[in-house]
């Protein structure tokens, strides 16, 4: 379900968290990263854990529209790392419960959270649900790294939504990586995600060194990323979040 921090959990925050909120029409969104740790070296990379808040909400309170697609642009100063990490696989997913995903695919979790939607079935009125969130990380597609996005839903039948997630080289200036995410209806069409709490990032052993699922390094004394969240409606927010960061002292 509500996948919407995703766009935000991949990028570059502070140790303080920073905070952007935009509008348009009737809908508000607003969203907080938080990166740990700030110092970082200035050559090779060092791993760092990701955090964000995502809230979507209707200015007259009423249900927000669905959701529909995210693209990002991260900063080409961080990078994943998937060598030594396990690979989980959609078949391995498909109809899991978050804890039993979980426990299947141990050792490929990258990332977890927790999502939130407001849901108006036929002839009832409005609820709220919410699902845990659940990031693995995926097989290569022709040679690129992928997370597979995990959730599950109770309403208006128990159903498990995936979405595979394929992360690309660009060269575009500041960014070097993209990805672009198609998300699932949420309960049938008639859910709309309101909340995302996110933490991306874990630390592996490999030849005797730690290295990190997500990793970054400090130049010109910032990261940063562009993200844009697409809506059923219409809705669009582009979105620039720029965070400093320093080498070591």
């Amino acid at each position: 379900m509500a996948l919407a921090g995703l766009a935000v959990c991949l990028l570059g925050g502070a140790a303080a968290a920073y905070a952007l909120t935009g509008e348009f029409r009737n809908t508000v969104v607003s969203a907080t990263a938080t990166l740990m740790p700030r110092e970082l070296p200035a050559h090779g990379g060092a791993p760092v854990t990701l955090s964000s808040i995502t809230r979507i909400k209707n200015k007259d309170g009423s249900q927000p529209g669905a959701l529909s697609s995210i693209v990002f642009q991260l900063d080409k100063h961080g990078f994943i790392e998937t060598k030594g990490v396990p690979v989980c696989t959609t078949a391995k997913l498909k109809e899991t419960t978050p804890s039993v995903a979980r426990k299947r695919c141990a050792g490929a979790l990258v990332g977890t959270g927790t999502g939130r939607a407001k849901v108006t079935l036929p002839g009832q009125a409005t609820k709220e649900v919410s699902s845990p969130l659940s990031f693995f990380n995926g097989p290569k597609t022709g040679g690129k790294p992928t997370l597979i996005a995990h959730a599950y839903e109770t309403v208006p039948t128990p159903k498990t939504l995936l979405v595979p997630i394929v992360i690309e080289k660009v060269s575009r200036g500041r960014y070097g990586f993209e990805a672009k995410v198609t998300l699932p209806e949420i309960a049938d069409g008639y859910g709309s995600a309101t909340l995302a709490e996110a933490t991306l990032g874990r630390t592996f052993e490999r030849g005797g060194k730690e290295v990190g699922y997500i990793n970054a390094y400090c130049s010109g004394g910032r990261l940063q990323v562009h993200g844009s969240l697409s809506f059923s409606n219409g809705d669009f927010f582009p979105a620039t979040l720029t965070s400093p960061c320093h080498l070591p002292r």
